[in-house]
């Protein structure tokens, strides 16, 4: 009995790169689609199927070969970490990130708005005493720059970060030189 390297080798392997291909795609175009790209995701959403159409037309060529079976499965595996880092790599869009503290935040605030955040602030009653509220828009590319700053000036301060779809006007921090962009949607 002689071992067939093509079957047993390359075809798995060939399945497994396909579907992280496939995978990594339909991750990025679930992100679009939350997003609102109508252009990109129909797109991407082709590509994605007609990778997958390939891939199961392999597995359904040859059902007698296991070795298939489990490339299929260790390249969706695969794929969804792919697609997720890909997309943590590109860092698409705008998040909000409203900070809540108890300490004093003026010079969180004066750090902020040297560095060319936008923001929006506010004292308020938490549950347990006076509390300062930040909403601070920011591209996610800037999420952690964003949040080393808070670091630095009130460590251990509560935030949420979270996705927005769509922003009307505010200020960015664009560049490293602290200089930030007004926002402003057109049309309508």
């Amino acid at each position: 009995m002689e071992f067939d390297m093509f079957a047993y080798v390359w075809l798995p392997l060939m399945i497994f790169a396909a579907r992280i291909c496939d995978v990594s795609i339909g991750t990025l175009r679930i992100i679009l689609v939350a997003r609102g790209q109508k252009a990109v995701a129909p797109l991407l959403g082709f590509v994605e199927v007609l990778i997958w159409i390939i891939a199961i037309g392999q597995i359904m060529e040859n059902l007698d070969n296991w070795t298939c079976y489990l490339f299929y499965a260790a390249g969706f595996a695969t794929g969804n970490y792919v697609g997720m880092v890909i997309e943590e790599k590109i860092a698409m869009g705008i998040v909000g990130l409203r900070l809540v503290t108890g300490k004093p935040a003026d010079e969180l605030i004066s750090s902020l708005t040297e560095n060319g955040y936008g923001l929006t602030h506010m004292d308020a009653r938490g549950t347990v005493g006076p509390v300062h509220v930040l909403f601070i828009t920011v591209s996610r590319k800037k999420l952690n720059e964003l949040i080393d700053i808070i670091n630095k000036f009130n460590p251990g301060a509560f935030y949420t970060v979270e996705d927005i779809r769509f922003v009307n006007q505010g200020v960015f921090k664009q560049s490293q030189s602290g200089s930030g962009r007004m926002f402003q949607r057109k049309g309508k």
